[in-house]
This record gives C-alpha cells, structure tokens and sequence, in this order.
C-alpha cells in the first residue's frame, strides 16, 4: 500500500532539531528521512511551513511538497503587501500545495482579517488552507483559537476553498466532526494524535475508552474520503504511527486514508 504523509516538519539543523528526531528514533536529515520514508512505502510528504517567506524558501527534494505558513504576526501595510506577493509566488509553484495557518500559536482566530488575504489566494489558486486544530505544544498558545469549531465561520465564507482541521480538532472530536458535517469543504488530518515510541498493545488497552471515542467520531461522518494520514514528524516515530493509525481505522479506510485523500485534496498527481 503506498502511503502520503500529508503532515510533516522539517526544521534546520540544530541541537533542539536533532533532540527531538532522536527521542522518536530517527535523525533530522533529509537523505535520512527520504530513505526512511521509502522503506515504509511512503512516496511523498506534505511538509508544514515554518520558514519565514522568501524566494528561497522551501526549497526541498522533489520527494516533499510543502504549505507556506501564514499570518504569524500583524504587519504594516508595505510590509503587509510585499507578504501577500511573495506568498503568491510560492502558490504558483507545483511544489507548493498550500497555506497553513497556526492557529493556536497565533493568538487570533481564523477569521481574523490578517489572515483573509492569504485564504483568497488559495481560492484562487485552488490550493487547501491547513489548519492547526486542537491542543497546542507548551503553555503559550491558546485553545480558544485552535478550537475547530473556530473554522465554521471560514468554511462557510469559503465555501469553495478545502480546509484541512490538522489533527482532527484532538481532543476536541466531537466539535471537529460536527464542523466537518455542516461544512462539506473541511476535512481532517490525523497526525500528532500520540508521541513518542509507545507500545501500542499496551496503549490500545490503557486508552482503549479515548481510541473508541476516536473511533466513534471518525464514523460519525459515514465519509472516509476526507480524513488523511499524516505524522506530525519529528513529534512521532514514524513506523510506530503508521502501524497505530492502521490499527485506528477501518480496514476498508485504509487506501483512502493513506493515500488517495492525500493525493486528491493536496493535488499530488501521484
């Protein structure tokens, strides 16, 4: 089965980087990381921006596709607009599949109009807007703008722009597949959902009433066309993941959700 990792980072070499790639086993390179992704049939990777825009950015190995990310701080009006340009020569290249806005980490709500620039240009270059939903890495963020539910009023805005709720809104499941429900053009991936290395006989057995509640909301929808696997590396070890989403989901899922949704929802051409 062929596999797209629909939700990955990769950052710069330095001692915090390679800390954690070594804590989930791996190392943060990407020859490494390429290599390690075709021995477990992964062909591509959809990696989350977290570069500041240039020309130069994002300049990866044809094995990974990326989404720039947006809206990280209030800008003056030139600065502003310079932004907005360099952003949508980024969403002209094949490379570039689309926007990703951290919500959670920028104290504002989705709908804020710092945002709304950068939503149009994916309209109109067809390109999904990620979201990051759910639960935020430390103490700095804040829920309230991370809450999936957030991402109604959007949706609805944008009706013909596909969303993507990263994490699928965990721990807020029930929110975020109601969000789904109403808004045909949102979908969900399902990284970041546990890290480490853990031993999944031991995790499906002490968590067995949260995987169950996961499971209820990821049937809820009767739509297995719009969740799409996706790592959150180097948060994961990603062997591990694959074998834990796998078990997660509906055996008849498993194509879809590995790899079509993916390739469909990102444009891969894969």
């Amino acid at each position: 089965m062929k596999i797209i990792d629909a939700h990955l980072h990769l950052f710069n070499p330095d001692e915090r980087s390679e800390t954690m790639a070594r804590q989930v086993g791996h190392e943060n390179s990407l020859p490494y990381l390429e290599n390690l992704y075709k021995s477990q049939g992964v062909v591509a990777g959809v990696v989350m921006g977290n570069q500041k825009l240039s020309p130069d950015a994002y300049r990866f190995p044809s094995f990974f596709r990326y989404c720039i990310a947006v809206g990280s701080k209030y800008q003056g009006p030139k600065e502003e607009a310079q932004t907005i340009e360099l952003a949508e020569e980024h969403l002209k290249r094949s490379a570039c599949v689309g926007i990703k806005i951290y919500a959670g980490y920028t104290l504002a709500y989705v709908s804020d109009a710092r945002f709304t620039p950068y939503i149009k240009l994916a309209e109109k270059y067809d390109k999904p807007v990620a979201i990051h939903t759910g639960m935020t890495a430390g103490v700095r963020g804040q829920l309230k703008y991370s809450h999936p539910l957030t991402v109604d009023e959007v949706a609805g805005a944008y009706p013909k722009v596909q969303f993507v709720l990263c994490h699928f809104g965990n721990p807020f499941l029930c929110e975020a597949a109601a969000v789904m429900e109403k808004n045909a053009n949102v979908a969900a991936d399902l990284s970041g959902l546990l890290s480490g290395i853990p031993d999944l006989d031991r995790y499906f057995h002490r968590h067995a009433g949260y995987v169950e509640w996961m499971r209820t909301w990821l049937r809820y929808l009767d739509d297995d066309s719009r969740f799409l696997f996706g790592t959150d590396f180097p948060a994961v070890n990603i062997p591990r993941y694959i074998e834990y989403i796998r078990r997660l989901v509906d055996e008849e899922s498993l194509e879809k959700i590995f790899f079509h949704n993916a390739n469909r929802i990102y444009g891969l051409g894969l």
